[in-house]
């Protein structure tokens, strides 16, 4: 199976599709509105110490500075002579008042956000270093091992303990996770090396780095891509952003240098989701139907709970009896319902309900390929087959946020009942459209008309400012439109061209 990784870097909105044998398995959406801080690293600096509270407060570069705990400082990333005392350092950890006295207004500190803003509430730090990788979380400045209490086998705990106390440096704190449930030691050294690089060059970033600063972004595109890459078993990476190949290949130098053939850069006119066939696939994503080869049809219904997944012959009337009938169509569901769980990240519970089948061996037959199709999950999932309901019933745990939420937003006017396309996702999609434009009609000029729920959208973002083009362009206020509609309009021949580079 040769599985291909097509990202799509645009003015809003970053957009990363995994292909397996061409066929579009995983899409992750990241947008400038929705940016995710937590576990971001900052250089930051003292700005107000509360002993009162415990804590201080830390500008860390965002609107509101950022609280962070007594408790939760590292004294030895304080800059200060009296920690070179060993007996000072160690009466210090047992006293947070302590810690609290040796911090002044105007020092740098290294911290990490545990917490992102809310509403007028800052960030939350800590300044207890993690870096997570896919096997495991490295913490600075600790000698522990740490297990997953979800893997359950003493066993295997053992097996892995004994592994990662050969692996690892005195000075740094280890969490196993889930995910190394029954993988090998190489794997582990691999992971674990390349994690204390990134370590290093964080290190080397705080000390070179004015303040404040963010020196290490957990969830920006360029570290997806490469903790994807490390740790799935991708064959290529195809990116249309000469920029973000730059810095994956800049960093991937320092940690894992073997990949960087992997990372190419697209150079073809036609956009590269539209190359690829990814375009026309993400406009049937949220069909509540989905149909199957066979004529049959999967119904998918998310709601707050759960999500609920049925299955139809439809049209398909086979060529036997109703069993073979409805063991093929179970059979195509059962492959095509694993796809769209990773497509559509489903997550909580789930319940899927198969045609019924007499036979036995037909009922185990559909089971044995469902689950063979979810061990290409790389999401914490457990399916149970045993349901009173003779249903197949599984969890999956949410790892980021869910595709659904990235695409839509609460509607303004039904106040939450109902969903409408994201903005930024309307926004992103005009980009792309005026791309298509420069290259056919460089010498146009342009009108973007939308609705006005999205021009105080364009206004609040500064998004009249986010993109040159080759010709004149600009957004208009039309409350005529509906709230995901807008029109282009040439404004050489006062026509409205926007199916002209429908995608």
């Amino acid at each position: 199976m040769k599985t291909n990784m097509i990202v799509n870097c645009g003015p809003f909105e970053d957009r990363l599709a995994l292909l397996e044998d061409s066929q579009l398995v995983e899409l992750l959406v990241y947008s400038e509105d929705k940016k995710e801080i937590v576990g971001n690293i900052y250089k930051g600096i003292v700005k107000d110490n509360v002993p009162g509270m415990g804590a201080t407060f830390v500008d860390i570069g965002l609107e509101r500075t950022a609280l962070l705990h007594f408790r939760d400082v590292v004294p030895e990333f304080l800059d200060i002579e009296e920690l070179e005392d060993e007996s000072y350092a160690k009466e210090i950890k047992n006293d947070i008042y302590k810690i609290g006295e040796l911090i002044e207004v105007g020092q740098n500190i290294m911290v990490q956000v545990e917490k992102a803003p809310l509403g007028k509430k800052g960030a939350r730090l800590t300044g207890e270093i993690s870096i997570s990788g896919y096997y495991m979380v490295i913490i600075s400045n600790k000698d522990y091992i740490a297990i997953s209490r979800k893997i359950l086998s003493a066993k295997e705990k053992r097996r892995l303990k004994n592994i990662f106390l050969k692996i690892k440096d005195k000075n740094v704190g280890i969490i196993v996770r889930t995910n190394a449930e029954f993988h090998n030691e190489e794997e582990f050294k691999k992971e674990y090396y390349n994690l204390i690089k990134t370590w290093h060059n964080i290190q080397n970033k705080y000390k070179d780095s004015t303040f404040p600063q963010c020196i290490y972004e957990e969830n920006d595109i360029a570290s997806i891509i490469i903790k994807e890459l490390i740790h799935k078993s991708i064959d290529n990476v195809i990116i249309d952003s000469k920029l973000v190949r730059s810095k994956i290949i800049k960093r991937l130098k320092g940690i894992a240098p073997e990949v960087i053939k992997k990372v190419k850069l697209y150079r073809e006119e036609a956009e590269i989701f539209d190359a690829f066939g990814i375009e026309k696939e993400i406009s049937k994503i949220f069909h509540s139907r989905i149909y199957l080869e066979s004529g049959g049809f999967i119904v998918i219904q998310q709601t707050e709970a759960l999500v609920s997944i049925d299955v139809n012959t439809g049209s398909f009337i086979g060529e036997k009896d109703l069993e073979d009938t409805v063991t093929i169509t179970n059979i195509e569901a059962a492959k095509e319902v694993a796809r769209q769980i990773r497509l559509q990240d489903l997550t909580g519970m789930i319940f899927i309900d198969f045609i019924d089948m007499r036979v036995s061996k037909n009922r185990l037959k559909v089971m044995q390929t469902f689950c063979e199709e979810m061990r290409k999950d790389h999401s914490f999932h457990k399916i149970y087959t045993s349901s009173p309901l003779h249903m197949v019933e599984m969890t999956r745990k949410r790892e980021k946020t869910n595709l659904l939420s990235s695409f839509y937003e609460n509607c303004p006017y039904c106040h939450t009942v109902g969903r409408v396309l994201a903005r930024s996702s309307i926004i992103d999609s005009i980009f792309r459209r005026l791309e298509r434009a420069e290259k056919y009609h460089p010498e146009d000029n342009f009108e973007i008309h939308i609705h006005p729920w999205v021009y105080e959208f364009v206004v609040n973002n500064k998004l009249s400012r986010k993109r040159d083009f080759h010709f004149l362009w600009k957004f208009v206020n039309d409350s005529n439109l509906a709230l995901d509609q807008y029109k282009i309009i040439s404004l050489k021949s006062n026509k409205d061209i926007t199916n002209l580079y429908k995608t």
